[in-house]
């Protein structure tokens, strides 16, 4: 089940990189990732909830499980 979880978290980080390479090459069709951070990022609660989230993928994948 864990492979499974990796693999999707995995599929959600390429399919992102590809909307932004996608983004530069046509920026009338796709907004810049440049141009969406900003407008996320402006909001007080947007940045405490991305934080919190990237505090919860490092607790769950790279904090090692507690030694027997």
């Amino acid at each position: 089940m864990r492979e499974v979880t990796i693999a999707g978290f995995l599929l959600c980080g390429a399919v992102m990189a590809l909307l932004v390479l996608r983004s530069h090459r046509d920026p009338l069709r796709l907004a810049p990732f440049s141009a969406l951070l900003d407008v996320v990022l402006a909001d007080r609660a947007a940045r405490f909830t991305i934080l919190l989230f990237w505090w919860w993928l490092g607790w769950h994948f790279l904090a090692s499980p507690p030694s027997p």
